[in-house]
């Protein structure tokens, strides 16, 4: 580096964060309430400070200067001076380095001692108290970046929302088993572009890869006492920076080469970002960033007692979404993702929380308008997680077009449907038809409802056939951690078991399960492993299991019951690319008639009969048949029929008119290995079964 002058220049507010130019880096970081920002520079390490500047220039609450002959790989922090006053909000200690919110890139690792608190942990006055040890050896620093790649020849997928598959996976645990990568490169960004992973993918037919959390988080404190890690990583550190740990190199492009190689096979990749809250917790947390740069304004703080935190998110903090810089600040990171490393689109952890305001949830918040009319982020699939644990904090189907939801109603009804429940059968109809009651509204889509029977919090598919209660003992929680209501049965044992009239039973559910999936209206959403059987030991919350309890045991997917599964849901998937019946693209009512004795939607029982009020109200009903028709392009009538069985023993179901058809079985899941077969009038469907069959006719 050159010698350091002794002053920065002005520099420019805009744009935040780091910026190379070519002849130096400019420097600009919001804060509305600091009195000064100082710059502080460190070796290429991050280990010794080599001067410290004060930045010069206030605009439009954002400090900012230039450091001129600077360049990529320098080294930084920052110290806010201000008030240090809880009571009021403000939080500022200048004895706390501070990472820069807009870091790209950083250097070393955090080290946990109560220095990190901008209070004295131990004192009796707890964070009203004011702590001056210097922690700048125990922070990672911000590193200056050029990030520039080369996207020229890249070409988005850009798959239809109406043909998407998504296929959710944590972007270590989906490889750090997989014999096919070389063992340096298992569980990192390198594996997700290897050409084993993308055949696995393929082969499945899924279209959209959607990874857990890659933005920099931390590991913590009580985890680390507990000798346990942080494995979701929803806890965020810095929202523009990739998780290092997650990297077999020293280079970002490692992730950009992968998404351009997912890319180059047709699959999109999706992010699952945490932008309600930040890692630094309650009022009584750590001083890492946003906290010490400017307290009251970037978290959410109680009306009349500032001094503490809002916790509509159940991790300590909230983040101010109602603050024009705290949306730019997301947006922006949000767009870096979008432009400089591919992405197609993001699931919002906790988005009920992006909407919220003083007066509650509002689907027209400035954040949900700001992404909408974005020009780059408004075209990307932007998926929600409808919920919180503040008030009112259940919004399911409430969010405005151009948003999809994770459906947590259809994975519950489901489930409840195949364990035999009592009174689903309304309920089911319901779902699967795109959840029609909670979406179709503002010119919303079947799509917005993502259908999912499992994700990564929660019960594997398998384990929800296998387990009744959670078993979370290695979490260190005594077992109270995580869901108590799984909608889960065992039929018959707890876990594992030899008994084969069980474990047939259980691969039986798992594929009426998954065939309910497919056949459903809305966007589909698989679970990493839960094509081949893939177990948590009926752990339902490994938040904290970086180990083989969370990562894909890809020994199983090549045993003769993994590869079976897998085949299967290969031919779902399939099935529903090539019927586009299966994922109409608008909601369907049964009032369109196709041709003469067929409406577009129909329901009927096991007796080929129209089911009546009473039959919808009949709580023992676990028979259902929808039957679906549309004219195709040729003039044809297209008929498609799903049979499903939650009852114990088989039933036999005699189709609906017309007789003087020729119905084909697409797939059984009693029968996983039997391809198309011609049948008459009637067909029996074996106990907990789903059938899927289809006709086709003359031109009407």
């Amino acid at each position: 580096m050159h010698l350091l002058p002794d002053t920065l220049e002005a520099g420019s507010a805009y744009p935040l964060g780091a910026t190379f130019d070519g002849l130096g880096v400019n420097f600009s970081v919001y804060s509305a309430n600091a009195e000064k920002i100082e710059l502080c520079v460190f070796d290429e390490t991050g280990r010794r400070e080599l001067k410290r500047y004060a930045l010069p220039e206030w605009t439009d609450e954002v400090w900012h200067g230039y450091l001129p002959d600077a360049g990529p790989g320098l080294s930084y922090g920052y110290r806010a001076h201000g008030r240090y006053a809880p009571e009021e909000g403000h939080r500022f200690n200048p004895n706390k380095l501070l990472l820069d919110p807009y870091a790209k890139a950083m250097t070393g690792e955090l080290r946990w001692t109560d220095a990190m608190y901008g209070y004295q942990v131990k004192s009796p006055r707890e964070d009203l108290s004011f702590d001056r040890r210097d922690n700048a050896m125990l922070m990672p620093k911000g590193v200056v970046t050029d990030s520039h790649f080369d996207w020229s020849r890249d070409v988005r997928p850009n798959t239809p929302w109406s043909e998407t598959v998504i296929y959710e996976a944590h972007p270590k645990g989906l490889t750090k088993l997989f014999e096919e990568v070389q063992p340096s490169e298992r569980g990192t960004f390198a594996a997700l572009g290897n050409p084993k992973v993308i055949e696995h993918l393929k082969r499945l037919g899924v279209t959209a890869l959607e990874l857990l959390p890659i933005h920099s988080y931390i590991q913590d404190r009580f985890l680390q006492e507990k000798g346990l890690r942080n494995y979701w990583g929803y806890n965020t550190l810095n929202f523009f920076t990739p998780e290092r740990s997650y990297f077999s190199t020293d280079s970002h492009d490692e992730l950009r080469r992968s998404i351009r190689r997912l890319h180059a096979a047709g699959i999109e990749v999706i992010l699952d970002v945490v932008y309600n809250h930040t890692c630094e917790g309650s009022e009584q947390g750590p001083t890492l960033s946003w906290r010490g740069l400017d307290n009251a304004s970037y978290y959410r703080l109680v009306k009349d007692q500032p001094r503490f935190s809002i916790n509509d998110t159940g991790t300590g903090n909230t983040l101010n979404l109602t603050k024009a810089r705290v949306i730019q600040m997301v947006t922006d990171s949000l767009r870096y993702w979008a432009t400089s490393f591919g992405i197609d689109g993001f699931r919002f952890d906790l988005g009920l929380t992006l909407g919220r305001t003083d007066t509650g949830f509002d689907p027209s918040a400035g954040f949900f308008q700001a992404l909408r009319q974005d020009p780059v982020l408004g075209r990307l699939k932007l998926i929600t997680e409808p919920w919180d644990i503040g008030p009112g904090g259940y919004q399911l189907g409430n969010f405005p077009p151009s948003f999809a939801e994770w459906n947590d109603k259809y994975r519950d009804t489901v489930r409840k449907f195949w364990r035999g429940d009592h009174d689903q059968r309304a309920d089911l109809a319901a779902r699967l038809t795109g959840s029609a009651d909670l979406f179709d509204r503002r010119a919303r889509r079947p799509w917005a409802s993502v259908n999912l029977l499992g994700a990564h919090d929660g019960y594997t598919l398998a384990d929800t056939v296998a387990y009744e209660e959670r078993h979370n003992e290695a979490n260190g929680e005594d077992n109270r951690d995580g869901h108590s209501n799984n909608c889960s049965r065992n039929w018959g044992a707890e876990g594992p078991t030899d008994d084969p009239e069980i474990n047939a039973t259980r691969a039986r559910v798992m594929r009426s399960m998954l065939t309910t999936l497919m056949a459903s209206l809305g966007t589909p959403m698989l679970v990493a492993g839960d094509e081949f059987g893939r177990t948590q030991g009926g752990n339902n919350n490994a938040y904290c299991q970086d180990n083989e309890i969370s990562w894909l045991d890809w020994s199983k997917a090549k045993s003769p019951e993994g590869e079976a599964l897998i085949d299967f849901t290969a031919r779902l998937v399939a099935l529903r690319r090539d019927y586009p019946m299966l994922r109409a693209g608008n909601f369907l009512y049964g009032d369109e008639t196709p041709a003469e004795g067929l409406r577009d939607i129909e329901w009927w029982d096991e007796r080929g009969e129209q089911l009546s009020p009473e039959d919808w109200q009949n709580t023992n009903g676990r028979a259902l048949a929808m039957r679906r028709a549309c004219e195709l392009a040729n003039g044809e009538i297209q008929v498609i029929s799903l049979l499903l069985n939650a009852s114990e023993g088989p039933l036999t179901f005699h189709m609906p008119p017309p007789n003087d058809v020729v119905r084909t079985v697409l797939i059984d899941s009693a029968k996983p290995e039997q391809q198309a077969t011609d049948i008459g009038e009637t067909y029996e469907v074996a106990p907990q079964g789903a059938v899927l069959l289809t006709w086709t006719s003359g031109a009407a």
